[in-house]
């Protein structure tokens, strides 16, 4: 029999990164987590299996955020494994570098459908599937405040998050249903670190006052307040977490 007792959190694209330590902090904190991935099922595995090994439950479930068939059979399979869902964080999304020419569209489309789509495709099922207290946690990025020049699709793909988490949040009035985004700054990451030299990640380090990279696990703490109940008043808001870069 399902056990719907504990809270249950969903979490897109935790198999790496930022998402994989907020689907750690989330089931310290106490939820079932449910691990979603796009193509590394052996990653998502591990990630299953640490933290069942501290006690806690998970699943992973491989869905294309972008693809409203394959976020609708997540949403399902959460519902059909732990009996219900209480928050539900889309971390999921690329970087594609271009610049603004003729030549970057198809990194923009492919930005913009996983980005953008996928966060509108996340948070519209999260909307219809949540009950009061629910949580819906979006990601947009710091880098929106910076501007640099490569970053148009990525930047438009965000700033196009930060809309629909505003809107979202009126759309749900009388429901008590939060609806907030987090906007990290520079993160050690993968998807940081891809294609840079040592001197430019060093530069972007130097950018906030605190003179160095943010780690997974701080985002993953302020995704853990806005989950938790002292988070219960934030809503329709951006939370940049960036060490003070502007």
């Amino acid at each position: 029999m399902t056990n719907t007792t504990h809270k249950v959190a969903l979490v897109t694209g935790a198999s790496r990164g930022i998402g994989r330590d907020i689907a750690f902090k989330l089931a310290a904190d106490g939820f079932a987590v449910v691990v979603n991935y796009a193509g590394n099922a052996a990653l998502a595995e591990q990630v299953v299996a640490d933290i069942e090994a501290q006690g806690g439950r998970a699943l992973a479930v491989q869905a294309d955020i972008a693809d409203a068939d394959a976020v609708a059979g997540l949403f399902e399979r959460a519902l059909a494994t732990f009996g219900r869902l209480d928050v539900v964080v889309n971390n999921a999304g690329i970087l594609q570098m271009a610049t603004i020419a003729t030549d970057g569209l198809e990194a923009l489309d492919r930005t913009l459908a996983i980005n953008l789509r996928g966060s509108w495709l996340v948070m519209a099922k999260a909307a219809e599937t949540l009950n009061e207290g629910g949580r819906i946690i979006a990601f947009s990025s710091s880098v929106l405040g910076k501007s640099f020049p490569g970053y148009g699709a990525y930047i438009a793909s965000k700033a196009g998050v930060e809309g629909l988490v505003k809107v979202l949040a009126n759309e749900l009035r009388g429901r008590d249903i939060a609806v907030n985004a987090v906007a990290p700054g520079p993160v050690a990451t993968e998807m940081f670190f891809a294609g840079k030299s040592e001197e430019q990640v060093q530069a972007i380090a130097q950018l906030a006052p605190f003179e160095r990279l943010g780690q997974p696990r701080e985002i993953a703490d302020v995704v853990a307040f806005l989950a938790g109940p002292q988070g219960g008043w934030v809503n329709g808001q951006v939370l940049r977490v960036n060490g003070g870069m502007v």
